[in-house]
């Protein structure tokens, strides 16, 4: 099979889809590599080690789609991208469909194969977005600490503790591995940090790794109002696979924390889980309600390229090589590729994307016969 990785065009998005182990791995078992010219630059991989692994290097963006029969990328497709795929493509990357209308019909348009990163399901886990969801945990802490401070706008609290002062609070809304990997961040800080989920089983295993400084909740309304009040630090960690986002925090409860304090949405490539949130870029990542700070970057990981890209493609390439291997046999074959499958030439073929905008959801097993 031939594959393509294009360089990413997403706002400070610098990470690549594709490592030189990933092309070795791929040349070895007989297939071919095109790779955009300067797609690795942003993760500091070189043209020259991407050749010396067996890729080749392709000036020109329209005929490395027209060549490629699968695409590989990290990010969604924009719109001066869309027009480049062409009929049975494959196309395999983060897609986060159910949070754009537009996206999801012009893929349907365009006749391909649309495999999401964030639904491969395997074991009733997440591999290529577990990696991800990490880093942008992790994140999250670290990207809320900097506009804390009176530097990046904020009411300037250290989130770091001070003995004889009061520790900075922060409350994460979702305890899976984005919420979990905050917490770890904000706690090894010594904030005084509480989660809230609503699966009481998760709670429970929260609270037997983590430590005393993070309080474990059931979530509703009326408690993560309480908990928010003059809170420092907000961060939406929800997440349903494959759908949009709920909304599970009111505008009228982020006020209740102050002028000066931050609200981190990484669930905001899904949609966003607050009222008040919408997508912002690294160029500008930031906008205030009432005096709260919003940062609501869809592609957090984005800036820390050299940590992700490995990260990502470590998980990716097993499934890149079954596709390349196997073609459409893969879809067969692997459970976890299939669920994996969003938009099969016109035709949705994930149930919560097809809710998410009234449209028609086809099986991918009933396609595939």
């Amino acid at each position: 099979m031939i594959i393509g990785v294009p360089r990413e065009i997403k706002d400070r998005e610098y990470r690549v889809a594709i490592t030189p182990p990933g092309v070795m791995a791929l040349t070895k078992a007989g297939h071919r590599v095109l790779l955009e010219e300067g797609a690795g630059l942003g993760s500091s991989i070189c043209d020259r080690e991407f050749e010396d692994s067996g890729a080749e290097i392709v000036r020109d963006r329209r005929e490395l789609f027209d060549r490629a029969e699968m695409i590989l990328k990290v990010k969604e497709p924009l719109e001066e991208e869309l027009d480049l795929f062409h009929e049975g493509q494959i196309l395999f990357t983060f897609l986060h469909l159910a949070s754009s209308s537009k996206l999801t019909k012009e893929l349907c348009k365009r006749d391909v194969i649309a495999i999401a990163y964030e639904t491969v399901e395997e074991n009733g886990s997440f591999p290529i977005l577990k990696p991800m969801s990490e880093i942008a945990g992790k994140a999250s802490v670290l990207i809320g600490a900097h506009f804390l401070s009176k530097g990046g706008g904020g009411r300037g609290v250290l989130l770091s503790n001070v003995p004889g002062v009061a520790p900075a609070r922060v409350v994460i809304v979702g305890g899976g591995t984005v919420g979990l990997n905050a917490a770890r961040v904000a706690s090894g800080l010594k904030s005084d940090v509480v989660i809230f989920d609503v699966n009481l089983e998760r709670l429970r295993y929260l609270e037997s790794i983590l430590p005393p400084n993070v309080k474990l909740r059931f979530s509703s309304d009326y408690a993560i109002s309480e908990e928010l009040k003059g809170a420092d630090l907000l961060i939406g960690a929800v997440l349903v696979p494959g759908a949009r986002a709920p909304k599970v925090v009111s505008r009228e409860a982020i006020v209740r924390m102050g002028k000066g304090s931050v609200v981190v949405d990484v669930a905001i490539d899904q949609g966003g889980c607050f009222e008040t949130s919408y997508p912002t870029t690294h160029s500008n990542p930031v906008f205030e309600v009432e005096g709260v700070i919003h940062y609501c970057v869809t592609n957090i990981p984005g800036i820390y390229p050299i940590t992700s890209t490995y990260a990502l493609c470590h998980a990716s390439i097993p499934y890149v090589l079954k596709i390349a291997d196997l073609g459409l046999e893969a879809l067969i074959n692997d459970p976890a590729l299939a669920r994996g499958v969003n938009i099969f030439r016109g035709m949705v073929t994930n149930r919560a994307v097809a809710e998410a905008h009234g449209l028609d959801y086809v099986p991918l097993e009933e396609v595939l016969k």
